[in-house]
């Protein structure tokens, strides 16, 4: 919504999920640290299998995550520049995982977050992925809770309820304050 106002958006998520598609940048890396049996038959990540082995494994994880956020950063930062140089005036970074990688902060504005409660997140991601409720519960335990996602917000948008009228006219609200 707020791209439909003029933002410029790079989504960090659907990067990262590029770098590990068939021919992405992370999957020679990838098979190289980990193995071949973490490559799927159409040459992407075996996402199932990975999953597996991060959740059992920390330094999985952590190897993991260096192969693929540099790659992720070097992506947003041309994209980023790219839209600035066409005169793009407000840069949206959606990154899931902000908190996390607190790097992130000093390079923004400000912070919007996207807030919903546990309930309607766990039903979200298991209509969008297939994932159970116990296995995007454990998901949810390895990331920022949600009291420490909601600290490092400028700004919260509530979206759990709201119709889509109301939710545009929140962003519309909040695009005004983006300069949008």
């Amino acid at each position: 919504m707020l791209a439909d106002l003029g933002a410029g958006v790079m989504d960090a998520d659907a990067i990262s999920r590029a770098t590990t598609a068939s021919g992405g940048a992370a999957i020679p890396l990838i098979q190289a640290r980990f193995g071949a049996s973490f490559i799927g038959e159409d040459g992407a990540l075996n996402r199932e299998r990975m999953r597996q082995q991060v959740f059992n494994d920390p330094q999985a994880k952590s190897q993991l995550e260096s192969i693929i956020h540099p790659l992720v950063g070097q992506q947003i930062a041309t994209q980023a520049q790219t839209l600035a140089d066409s005169g793009t005036t407000c840069l949206v970074f959606d990154i899931p995982l902000l908190v996390e990688s607190a790097h992130w902060r000093t390079s923004l504005d400000r912070v919007l977050v996207v807030d919903c409660t546990p309930a309607t997140q766990i039903s979200r991601v298991a209509a969008r992925s297939g994932l159970s409720a116990p296995e995007i519960q454990k998901i949810m335990a390895a990331q920022a809770s949600r009291a420490r996602r909601l600290a490092a917000a400028d700004i919260v948008l509530f979206n759990d309820g709201l119709s889509l009228q109301a939710l545009a006219s929140r962003v519309q609200e909040i695009g005004q304050q983006f300069g949008l």
